[in-house]
């Protein structure tokens, strides 16, 4: 097939530098404080927004189409990028969004933050308590754990939910 007809899978992946990454790992929404965070340290290079929709897993090794994550949840994700950049711009912060699908959220928010050059990362405090917490695990510890391994210098900050 020539290259003419070819259709893109994805759309190009943005790389300008920003100063601030707010990202998600898909379990809840952008807390009002997290954006409220990320808008204080914006200044001067703006905020990467990022979501992930889970992939749930595999099937024999394979990526299978009923573990993918619905129209639903996709849309529901970009409604938050959407909500949150909208906020970010009402007060006068230059912000993108993206939006990525993938079954190691914590892997891929790092490695947009060293891709982005990023100085902060900003997440909201997890839900998660106990048992469940010891398997989803921390997101906030995760993400710095993760650049620490990959190099990275941007600074974690996790903002409590109230």
């Amino acid at each position: 097939m020539p290259p003419l007809f070819r259709r893109r899978r994805t759309d190009p992946q943005p790389v300008e530098p920003r100063t601030v990454l707010l990202a998600t790992d898909g379990r809840e929404p952008f807390s009002p404080e997290a954006i409220e965070r990320a808008a204080a340290l914006a200044s001067p290079g703006g905020v990467a927004v990022l979501a992930i929709a889970k992939i749930s897993g595999t099937q024999f090794g394979l990526p299978h189409p009923g573990l993918m994550p619905t129209k639903d949840e996709v849309d529901l994700r970009r409604g938050w990028i959407a909500d949150a950049i909208a906020e970010l711009e009402r007060v006068g912060v230059d912000a993108d969004g993206q939006l990525a699908a993938t079954r190691k959220a914590i892997k891929l928010i790092a490695r947009v933050a060293v891709a982005r050059s990023v100085e902060h990362v900003v997440v909201d405090e997890g839900t998660s308590r106990g048992v469940r917490l010891m398997i989803e695990g921390d997101t906030g510890k995760d993400v710095q754990r993760r650049l620490r391994r990959l190099k990275g210098s941007a600074n974690v900050i996790v903002v409590p939910r109230t």
